[in-house]
């Protein structure tokens, strides 16, 4: 072993306690100087020398003042919670039960009512147990006591469950926490990768580009530009909030008014909204747009019925590229300039997918989590997908498509309620390439109620399901390479719209608790803590400002699983109401740009009898009604909030596991299952939506 060569130790012995220094000078003001050691000069200066005791008292009081303000209000938010817990639990004012459409549905809910009630009796015997001593399970080792020690009956039944549990229930657990670990750990290597497939396209700016003006035509007598033939088609069902701006939007596109035609797809069994929208087209097609309206008599299929219904017209034939816009959207003017291009000099290019942008992304909490999913859906997966592998799912709106595509994939059918994902999987069997543009971004709405997005995540997760049924055979016998089966079996399917939502609700709101209750079958802290705060911190990469909602979104994923988990089963097994299609509710937001553009329209007058040319006088009527009944007797509408008993009974479950982990000492666990529960409660409660500053 080397010596340590630590002079400062000699130095110290040999001059302890200082030596006096004489230095004689012909004029001195000094002539002694004492050094009491050679560091005394270099020694860092004490942080609380020069305070004197007001200045710490002040400082003591103001860190007083703070814990007394955060306990304050952590007591205030935990006495409103209880105040709308009496009066929404107890009381039942101003709120109604979600109903169970599915049977499957009521079936969750007896069977997590009956974990319930389990764990609250075992919680009871435990809490009995630990009061008189019993501690035989503290750690992993069980210690069984011999029959000389029992005391009582009541000991000796203790002691059996002990034994029944350590020898038949904590096996079972551990073998479904291994699995459910190891396809966690699958799926987080997955959104890894998909992570970094994002850091190498903005490393390298690898992006959709346009090299030549697409638009510029080789006959010199010509204009000198040449447009394709594009039809816009506007599919809409009872859209009384969001019609009037989208159809606006539309017909502000900047293009031909004679290469462009807008198609009004209306499916409304309102007919007072039938009659607004007919007016807002006979506007715009006095202006001089190409805008027709149409309605369907037989309304069969849904979104899908609707647009195949609007692709067998004569005139389609005439027009090379298709765009779909929903009804909540408001594409700006240059839209098609930046989608159109790509498809020039690229003939097997079938779709170009613009991204989602949200006018209400900060209305509340609600949105704020939504906004960091999409942002993540498309900044990542579509983005990294359309880059690598020139494949991803058509998000049903803000996308061109060439019409040969759609024709040659089979058109669209009424099968499942995601044909956007159907026609887009049917597509890349046929050999079509897709293109993500992520700088061409779209404004729409997310949903600002708990109710409405419920039933939005139920058709986006019950339909991928039903679509992998009626597709893997096809996808197997088709001729595409053999690695690009495996991505849209194993990734695009499984992994991605089944594994997830199965092992994030078995995992978190089923096997967690019961470990309290089983600690055998303990999960490691990396598994509960590290690696989905990890995950989380990626997802909110591409929404830097949504850093301080990572807690919040991490335990509103893990809620969100129950719903997720129950589309999904239903989906694959054709279980209740999984075809079932629910219009996800508008408020009918606009951006800053839209409000300033209708003020300036406001300000033009317009002749009645101008706007609403080309109507009959029964139409004019019945609108001026509607205008007069509307304007005399606004309903206002009360919001009334539901309880859902899945997500309260999760709540009182993950409630009573964090009360056993106390027993144990188990201070990680208490805290997450906590706060895991009172999220459960929030949304059970329908308090999730509620508006925030």
């Amino acid at each position: 072993m080397a010596p340590r060569l630590d002079f400062s130790d000699w130095w110290g012995k040999d001059s302890k306690e200082g030596t006096p220094v004489v230095v004689k000078m012909e004029n001195p003001n000094y002539s002694v100087l004492e050094i009491n050691g050679p560091d005394s000069a270099f020694r860092p200066v004490e942080k609380s020398r020069g305070k004197n005791a007001k200045q710490v008292t002040w400082v003591l009081l103001l860190k007083a003042h703070r814990a007394v303000g955060c306990v304050a209000w952590l007591a205030t938010v935990f006495w409103a919670l209880l105040g709308t817990i009496k009066k929404r639990l107890i009381f039942r004012q101003g709120v109604a039960v979600a109903t169970e459409k599915l049977g499957k549905g009521k079936l969750v809910l007896k069977i997590i009512r009956v974990f319930l009630v389990a764990s609250l009796a075992i919680l009871a015997f435990e809490v009995v147990a630990y009061l008189k001593g019993w501690r035989y399970f503290e750690s992993a080792n069980l210690h069984i006591p011999r029959t000389l020690d029992l005391q009582g009956w009541l000991h000796v039944v203790y002691v059996a469950w002990l034994t029944f549990r350590a020898d038949y229930i904590a096996p079972l657990i551990q073998a479904l926490s291994q699995f459910c670990v190891v396809l966690f750990l699958i799926q987080s290597v997955d959104r890894l990768i998909l992570c970094l497939g994002c850091f190498w396209i903005k490393y390298k700016k690898i992006k959709p580009r346009i090299e030549v003006d697409p638009f510029k035509s080789d006959d010199v007598e010509a204009s000198g530009y040449e447009y394709p033939m594009v039809l816009v088609q506007i599919p809409m069902c009872n859209e009384r909030e969001v019609y009037e701006q989208s159809i606006s939007a539309v017909c502000q596109i900047d293009w031909p008014k004679d290469r462009i035609l807008i198609q009004v797809l209306d499916d409304s069994n309102d007919e007072s909204i039938q009659w607004l929208i007919k007016a807002e087209v006979a506007k715009w097609n006095q202006k001089g747009v190409n805008i027709i309206y149409r309605h369907r008599l037989i309304r069969t299929g849904y979104k899908a019925g609707n647009l195949k219904s609007a692709m067998g017209c004569d005139y389609v034939k005439d027009y090379e590229f298709v765009t779909i816009f929903d009804a909540d959207f408001q594409p700006n003017p240059d839209f098609l300039k930046l989608t159109v291009p790509h498809f020039k000099g690229n003939p097997e290019l079938g779709l170009v997918q613009a991204r989602w942008a949200f006018v209400n992304k900060d209305e509340n909490l609600l949105t704020r989590l939504q906004n960091i999913n999409l942002c993540f859906h498309f900044e990542v997966e579509q983005q990294v997908n359309g880059t690598f592998l020139n494949f991803f799912g058509f998000n049903g709106t803000a996308g061109v498509w060439r019409i040969k595509a759609l024709e040659e994939s089979g058109g669209w059918l009424e099968r499942t309620t995601v044909e956007d994902m159907d026609i887009a999987v049917r597509a890349h069997l046929n050999g079509w390439k897709f293109i993500f543009l992520n700088d061409v971004k779209v404004l729409c709405e997310v949903p600002e109620s708990y109710e409405a997005y419920r039933k939005q995540q139920h058709r986006w997760h019950s339909g991928p399901m039903q679509l992998f049924r009626l597709c893997l055979p096809a996808i197997i016998t088709s001729k595409m390479a053999f690695w690009k089966k495996a991505n849209l079996i194993f990734l695009f399917f499984l992994l991605r719209k089944l594994i997830l939502p199965f092992y994030s609700f078995t995992l978190f709101c089923i096997i967690l608790p019961l470990t309290m209750f089983v600690p055998e079958a303990e999960l490691p802290m990396w598994v509960i803590c590290y690696v989905p705060v990890l995950m989380s911190f990626l997802n909110i990469l591409p929404t830097p400002k949504s850093i301080p909602f990572i807690v919040p979104y991490l335990l509103f994923e893990n809620t969100m699983s129950v719903t997720k988990f129950n589309a999904m089963v239903s989906g694959l097994f054709q279980l209740g109401s999984s075809y079932e299609w629910v219009v996800t509710k508008k408020a009918g937001r606009s951006s800053e740009s839209d409000l300033l553009a209708a003020a300036e329209r406001d300000s033009k007058t317009m002749n009645q009898a101008q706007i609403c040319r080309g109507a009959s006088e029964t139409e004019l009527e019945l609108l001026n009604q509607l205008k007069e009944q509307k304007e005399a007797n606004p309903t206002p509408v009360k919001k009334v909030n539901k309880i859902y008993r899945k997500e309260l009974a999760l709540a009182f479950l993950l409630l009573t596991a964090s009360v056993r982990s106390l027993l144990s000492a188990q201070g990680v666990h208490f805290y997450f299952l906590l706060f895991q529960g009172v999220t459960f409660l929030v949304v059970g409660l329908d308090l999730i939506g509620e508006q925030i500053s």
